[in-house]
């Protein structure tokens, strides 16, 4: 197929499409009626942007939408997304119990005053639970989790945060179900659940020591990682155990589902006919059990003030502040409040975490908003939207887990993996899929070890540019089956895109993986900006140590195998 006009101008655009993606663009237009409305070109909308002017430009038509929702090669997205939502909506209603928050109190206590023994306990913790539940839950509870224990023990951050991020990520590698990536090789190369564990583990574990390792060694100064911690009290574990019966209910039939698709991936059943029905079990459990502990008072009435605080602290926050009172440091008691009080109950203030000469800290603030700012313009609709919170806050009471865990969900997801499907389907339609394929037969010559490093080392690389990991691992699933390589090349290809994939997020830019997005948006929340240049300069040395030694142990399996 000829390269024309209309391919280039579809490559240039799917490019441009990731530019957006990891540099969001916000601006303001004024809207009749409505009024100024803040608009943002980012990873929501600029897939969808650049799939509007392809189709519009007639570089794509309705086979390619079609195929980029259906599906094409064996790989289903929609068998992907749903897959994703469901098991997310158990890990997360899991998360909600505070059973993770739990567990990190656990290993608090275990590691005691022993800044390095504590470090490393957090690492081995954050590396099991996203074995099983995935990088996407340990993201959203890990990160506040630290935000605030930092902040209690006067600890500097990012040393903490860069390894919770590292260890989630590496992690969700093990099963296929712990990252969207994982779905998409083994519906993309055929190969069973169980069997993907199976190749994956060994890269995985050489992977996390790697890491572990190159962790250390950054941090080795006491200014990052102190050998001893200011006095830690015992934390009541049982305190942030919001509701241990639900947190039985839902480990128990997490666990299940996982070894039950597993099983029945050796006869070739979708996986979201598995997991759907868990996860709709688990919606039914949650709204019953929330509704019986709201009618039997186990849980606050709506307006109920009485059974409330005016704190604006959660259980985490209150434990950790009454064990870490003694002895009380202001300016470490101010940094926890600004924490963990709403905005609009603080003055106007800005606080910074004390500095040190690292070059992570520098980077690193917290802050409060102001709350005297003035507020938005009245806009139409307000008293509609008042009614529709006070709805939605008195729904929220009565069903606390579902609603706390909605706003969580990775809806976000949907319209970006469908549209980086779409995005390749015109890439494929446009003959770049063919030629990329042919210059991976080239550089390979279709030999085995070679294609190991190409494919791992080029999907590290393309998780920052080509719209995530997701969309590099979509690419280069396509890029080798039109290579059409030998048997035992493309297992390799196959394996080292399973671990490059998931290091990949372990990268240079936030937008390497939706986890690293999710990571920087609750830092955020949380008035805590670490800066793009600080997170890709933390992340080199264990990206580089993992790339070698996980494509290393690819190599020689596939010599064993082979």
């Amino acid at each position: 197929m000829t390269i024309g006009a209309h391919a280039w101008a579809t490559l240039v655009l799917f490019f441009v499409s990731t530019v957006f993606v990891i540099h969001p663009v916000s601006f303001h237009v004024r809207i009749p009626v409505i009024g100024r409305t803040k608009v943002t070109i980012g990873l929501m909308t600029s897939p969808l942007i650049t799939i509007a002017i392809l189709w519009a430009a007639q570089c794509l038509g309705a086979t390619q939408i079609r195929n980029g929702i259906v599906g094409t090669d064996g790989i289903k997205p929609y068998n992907i997304l749903i897959l994703f939502i469901s098991l997310a909506y158990m890990a997360i209603t899991l998360d909600v119990t505070g059973i993770l928050q739990a567990a990190a109190f656990w290993v608090s206590n275990k590691g005691g005053n022993n800044g390095r023994k504590l470090y490393f306990y957090f690492y081995v913790l954050l590396t099991l639970i996203s074995m099983v539940v995935g990088n996407d839950p340990v993201i959203l509870s890990g990160t506040a989790f630290l935000v605030y224990y930092t902040a209690a023990t006067n600890l500097e951050p990012v040393a903490w945060l860069i390894s919770e991020f590292a260890a989630a990520n590496t992690a969700s590698m093990v099963l296929f179900v712990g990252n969207p990536t994982n779905v998409v090789i083994c519906e993309g190369f055929r190969i069973n659940n169980a069997a993907f564990t199976a190749y994956t583990i060994l890269p995985f574990l050489a992977c996390s020591v790697a890491c572990y390792a190159a962790l250390s060694f950054q941090f080795r100064d006491g200014k990052h990682v102190p050998r001893r911690l200011n006095n830690i009290g015992k934390l009541n574990v049982r305190e942030v155990l919001r509701d241990p019966v639900s947190a039985i209910f839902g480990g128990v039939l997490l666990l299940t589902c996982l070894v039950l698709v597993i099983v029945l991936s050796f006869i070739h059943v979708d996986v979201w006919k598995v997991v759907l029905p868990f996860a709709v079990a688990k919606f039914i459990f949650d709204m019953g059990w929330d509704h019986y502990r709201y009618s039997t008072g186990r849980i606050p009435k709506f307006g109920d003030r009485s059974r409330d605080t005016d704190t604006g602290e959660d259980a985490m926050v209150s434990e950790l502040r009454r064990a870490m009172s003694m002895p009380t440091d202001p300016e470490r008691s101010s940094t926890l409040l600004s924490l963990s009080v709403p905005p609009e109950k603080l003055p106007g203030a800005e606080t910074r975490i004390p500095q040190t000469d690292s070059p992570a800290q520098s980077s690193l603030t917290v802050s409060v908003v102001d709350p005297t700012t003035p507020p938005e313009p009245p806009r139409i609709f307000s008293k509609q939207r008042e009614n529709l919170d006070h709805l939605r806050q008195k729904w929220a009471a009565h069903f606390p887990t579902f609603f706390t865990a909605l706003p969580r969900l990775p809806f976000g997801l949907i319209p970006f993996a469908f549209s980086q499907f779409i995005l390749i389907e015109a890439l494929a339609a446009q003959g770049w899929i063919n030629v990329f394929g042919g210059w991976l037969v080239k550089a390979s010559n279709r030999q085995m070890i070679p294609t190991v490093w190409l494919v791992g080392v080029l999907g590290v690389i393309l998780c920052n540019v080509a719209g995530t990991n997701i969309g590099a691992t979509i690419l280069l699933t396509k890029i080798v089956h039109a290579a059409q390589l030998p048997a035992s090349s493309e297992k390799a290809a196959a394996l080292a895109l399973a671990v490059s994939s998931n290091i990949g997020a372990v990268s240079f830019t936030f937008s390497a993986s939706l986890a690293g997005l999710l990571w920087k948006s609750i830092l955020n929340q949380k008035s805590i900006t670490i800066k793009q240049a600080t997170f890709a300069f933390w992340n080199m040395l264990p990206l580089l140590m993992m790339t070698s030694v996980g494509l290393s142990v690819v190599t020689a399996m596939m010599v064993v195998l082979y």
